[in-house]
Parts: C-alpha cells; structure tokens; sequence
C-alpha cells in the first residue's frame, strides 16, 4: 500500500510566552522569558519558587462559559489552540466529511487541580463532584475538542509523560499517511503548575530551585540544576498533500519523518549511551531516507536536568555522528519552562516557524558547558540559517522516545 504525503496546514499555541503562535515565536526570537514566580499556588513553604506560567488566559474569548464550566484547565488550554490552528488552516469544517477529520491529543497528568480539591472532600465525607470522573481523565482535551468542532474521526488520547505531544503529532503523521484520516487535529496540553506536582517532582529531585528567572532553566550549562515547570498547550493541523493543494491551502511544513523508541532501561533516567533516543532520530531519517548531513536544526528535548542535558547529547552524537558539530541546537524550555506533555507540541511549532523564517533562537541562560556537551546549542543569541529539515526531540519519562522531522514545503 502506498502511503500519502502529509503537510501542516495551521497551528495554535497557548504558551507561558503568549497565547497564539504569533506572539509565542516573536518572544522566542526576542529571547524573553516566560518564566516567573508562581502566582497559582502558594509555594511559601517549597523551595521552588518558579515557572512558566500561562498569563491573560480567559477560556470565553475561546468557547462559551458554559462550555468552559465543563472543562479543566488542561482541556481550555487545549480547546483555545485548536481554534486558532482551524483558523489558521483554512479550513472550511462545514465543507469537510467529519468522519474523515480525527483528533490525536493528549495530556501526560491531567487535572491535578481537580484532585486537590476533591480529594480533601472524600476524606471529610462531603459529596463529591458529579463531574469529577470526566473532568480529570486525560481523554478530555481530545474530546472536548472534537465536541467543540463536530470532529466525528479517529479520536485518541495518547499519555507518555513528556514525549506525549510529540507522540500525539507522530502517531497522527502514520494515520492520515494509512488513509485513516485525511486531516487530524493533533498535539498536547498540560496545566500541572499545581501544589502536588511541585511536590512530587520535588522529592524526585528533579526541579531547580534557584530563584533567579533568569538562571533556573538553563540546559546544556554545567550549572543547570534541574526543570522549571512550564504548562500550556500546542496543536497542528495535519492534512493529506493532495487534500491541502486542492483546497489552495497554505502549506507551512511537511512532515517526513516519524521515531518512536523505548530505552527498557529506567522508569526517570534516559538511557546513559543515548542509543534510545539515538534510534529514534535514526529512524526518522530512515523514514525520510535523508544523511545525517541533511539535517540543519535540532529542537532538543533539553530540560535542564544533568541527566536529560548530558544522554540527549550523547543520543545526538549516536544518530548523527560527525554531522552532529554542525547541525544548530537549542532548547526552547529556557524560555518556556518544561510543560510535560504539550512540551512537543510547542516545539514542533518552533520548527515549523525555524524552517519558515530561516531563523534558530537562542537557548536563553546558558552560557558554559562540560566537557562532553560540546556541540552548538545556540547560547548568547539567536541567528539567521537556512533550514531546510529540522527534527524535534521529546524523553518521557518510562523511556519513552519521539523524534519528529520536517521539511520545508515544496
């Protein structure tokens, strides 16, 4: 069976950075940063003072209050991207068969802040939330988007921690090339900036606790101390080549390129020698049938943890060999902080609008490195390059491995 040539055609983003694609790429390119003292919980007892909050996000400029009565956090994030990608598209949904339109979006958490507040009203005995099942389970961002936009087709929620966007995105890519589909709204959303996530990724040890904004997230630096925690949500529209050019639709990337591996290694730690998500890369230029050469950008994964920073490096070096020197590498969680499963998504935005303006921004404060994290992450400032193919790379928890490839549009 022949497979089908898949584009993207829109993109929506809600972002600690802005809240559509626009002003998200243009804080890129400026080098601000998104990240913050938290204002949504009181961390007066946490030595984490910092994240990458969304800030001026009201649900009714994208849906009706009713509607966003019914919805987490996560899923207006989540609702509120998907809008602007359609209009980005183009496309005209009264027009399209909806059983030929699907969505593939998910979440890694869901609704932590849900629980928190039931969870003390089943120890007390106080009624419970008739709506609490529905509201935290991470299908419904997936969900309430096909309700919000009568989207009838495929429709999946895929979880795998921080590799989930990406994931999301990849596994949407291999429906509409299978003829499942012949356009997919896909992505990821998060909105874990919650008193239990602090917690909990506290006691892994896993979240800087430096309380400057503009030290905390700074991957690849030898004085990286761990992640900030970032939450929003990024979605594209994925359609089939020959449905995109029929409609005259603007073609802003192809995706040609999709990896997907596990490292059986360790339920928080990549794997040491990278070859994880070494294969991952390998297999999406396989899929692409390109030489390490052809690569210009990479979007890494790079949290800003000692452990993520050092094996993605190493992973780079394993699919890539001697091209890796002069391939341009950067981090966009300097900026946004990490948001766990939108994280992809945001970043495969990035490098869309990298291939688009031929421009790679700058991982923002970082500015030394070890000895063996010894490649081009783009410290100081951002710069003007061509880039014709760029991949995208997400680490989940679990060992959970994605890489993305896009090209620009021809």
């Amino acid at each position: 069976m022949e497979t089908r040539r898949v584009v993207i055609t829109g993109m929506g983003a809600v972002t600690p950075l802005g809240n559509n694609v626009s002003a998200f790429w243009q804080a890129l390119r400026d080098g601000r940063n998104g990240i913050a003292p938290i204002t949504k919980v009181d961390v007066s007892d946490s030595p984490v003072k910092l994240a990458g909050e969304v800030r001026g996000f009201d649900p009714r400029d994208f849906m009706d209050f009713k509607a966003a009565k019914r919805m987490e956090l996560f899923s207006q994030y989540a609702v509120a991207a998907t809008r602007e990608a359609l209009l980005d598209s183009g496309l005209k949904l009264e027009n399209e068969d909806p059983y030929r339109m699907g969505v593939v979006v998910g979440c890694g958490i869901g609704a932590m802040q849900k629980h928190e507040k039931e969870i003390p009203k089943f120890l007390s005995g106080m009624k419970t939330d008739p709506l609490y099942i529905p509201l935290v389970i991470t299908n419904m961002a997936s969900a309430n988007i096909a309700i919000q936009f009568g989207l009838k087709g495929k429709n999946m929620d895929i979880s795998t921690a921080c590799a989930t966007g990406s994931h999301c995105i990849g596994e949407a890519y291999n429906s509409i090339r299978l003829d499942e589909a012949d356009v997919i709204v896909a992505g990821g959303t998060e909105a874990a900036i919650t008193s239990s996530a602090i917690r909990g990724f506290s006691a892994l040890k896993a979240l800087s606790t430096c309380p400057d904004p503009d030290l905390a997230s700074r991957p690849f630096d030898k004085d990286r101390d761990g992640f900030v925690l970032g939450e929003g949500a990024g979605i594209l529209i994925l359609e089939e080549y020959s449905h995109a050019v029929k409609r005259n639709a603007n073609i802003l990337a192809e995706i040609v390129g999709y990896g997907v591996t596990n490292d059986a290694y360790h339920i928080t730690s990549p794997s040491p020698d990278g070859s994880g998500a070494g294969m991952a890369m390998r297999i999406a230029m396989r899929q692409a049938d390109i030489h390490p050469t052809a690569i210009d950008y990479i979007n890494a994964h790079g949290t800003s943890t000692h452990l993520n920073d050092l094996y993605e490096t190493r992973a780079i070096k394993y699919a890539l060999g001697d091209a890796a020197e002069k391939i341009s590498i950067n981090s966009t969680k300097s900026m946004t902080g990490h948001l766990l499963g939108g994280a992809g998504a945001i970043e495969a935005i990035v490098c869309i609008c990298a291939i688009r303006d031929s421009f790679i921004h700058l991982t923002r404060n970082s500015a030394s490195v070890e000895d063996e994290l010894d490649l081009d992450y783009t410290f100081r400032q951002g710069k003007k390059r061509h880039v014709r193919y760029a991949m995208s790379n997400s680490l989940g928890f679990g060992g959970h491995n994605a890489s993305l490839l896009f090209k620009k549009a021809t």
